[in-house]
C-alpha cells in the first residue's frame, strides 16, 4: 500500500490562508510529505519558522509566504 500524496496548493489558495496554519497546511504548501515535515519541525530545520504550541506545530503565514516568495510588498 502505498501512501497518497496530497495535492498541491495553488496560490490562490496560499493567498487565502489565515494568519496561522497548522503545520500539515504549510508542508502542503511546500510539497512536503507528513514524516519529513514533522521531523525538521523537531530537529528545527523546517524551512520557515514554527512554533510549538502544546502538542502541535503552528506556522505563522507569513513566514510561509516568504519562503514561497509570495509575500507581498508594501511602501
Amino acid at each position: 500500500m502505498t501512501a497518497q500524496e496530497p495535492t498541491p496548493m495553488t496560490v490562490a489558495e496560499v493567498a487565502s490562508l489565515p494568519a496561522v496554519v497548522d503545520l500539515m497546511t504549510a508542508a502542503r504548501a511546500l510539497r512536503i510529505g507528513r514524516t519529513t515535515a514533522y521531523a525538521l519541525a523537531r530537529e528545527g530545520g523546517f524551512p520557515c519558522p514554527v512554533v510549538r504550541v502544546g502538542g502541535g506545530y503552528r506556522v505563522p503565514t507569513a513566514g510561509l509566504l516568504r519562503v514561497l516568495g509570495l509575500e507581498t510588498r508594501t511602501g
